[in-house]
Formats: structure tokens, sequence, C-alpha cells
């Protein structure tokens, strides 16, 4: 794969801001509307029905920009969910579905315990003005 060019950093970064628009435009319409976070979760059930979507497309009509601008710029901003639900997806399709369930399990639990240790620390560096 060769070095991005200006042209696809730009289709990306575009892409990007358009996707990062809409996550909060969409997540803000559906937050507190109960105690699930239904924002998020519509996110990325969305973002990763669409990057299905796009992959099959990209697959089917070969488009590195239509890859660039929608799959890494808009879904990339939308929601990283979405490529680690397309990576998974070509896990299972390859039979690989110990190291599917591997690399969800180890996203999720690590996740969540690096998001709980940079909380606390952040909350030690900065604790709330009192």
């Amino acid at each position: 794969m060769s070095a991005p060019t200006l042209k696809d950093v730009g289709l990306v970064a575009l892409g990007g801001a358009l996707g990062a628009v809409s996550r909060l435009l969409l997540g803000s319409a559906l937050k507190n509307v109960t105690e699930v976070p239904w924002g998020l979760l519509v996110i990325n059930i969305l973002g990763s029905l669409l990057i299905g979507f796009f992959a099959a497309w990209t697959q089917a009509k070969p488009s590195p920009l239509i890859a660039q601008f929608v799959m890494i710029g808009i879904l990339g901003g939308f929601t990283t969910f979405s490529a680690f639900s397309l990576d998974n997806l070509g896990l299972v399709q390859d039979g690989k579905w110990g190291v599917a369930l591997l690399n969800m399990g180890l996203s999720c639990g690590l996740g969540l315990l690096a998001a709980s240790g940079g909380f606390f620390v952040g909350g030690k560096m900065f604790p709330a003005a009192g």
C-alpha cells in the first residue's frame, strides 16, 4: 500500500467531519430517552450496517475514493465500532470464530478496563472542584 496522497487525506478529513457532525446530531436527538444509551447503540448499529453495505459495494465495484471518503472518513468519524464490526465479520467469514470471539472479548473487556484506568488517573490528576 502506498503512502496516502494529499487528496486521500482531504477525502478522509472531509468525510470524518461529516461523520462526526452526524454522530453529534443523531446522538443528541436520542440522548436521555431511557437509561439505555440509545444514541450510541443506534450509531454503532447503523454504522455497522452502512460499513457492511459499502464494503460489499467496493468489493463489487472497487472504488478507493468511496472506501476512503465513506468507510474511513464518514463512518470513521461517525463510529469506529463499524470498523470493529467489519473486521470481526471478516474473521467469521474466514471461519475464524475463535479469533473473532477473542478479539471481541478482549476489545470490550480491555477497552472497559482501559477507560476505567484512564478515568481513575484523570480523576487523580484533575480532581473535581468541590
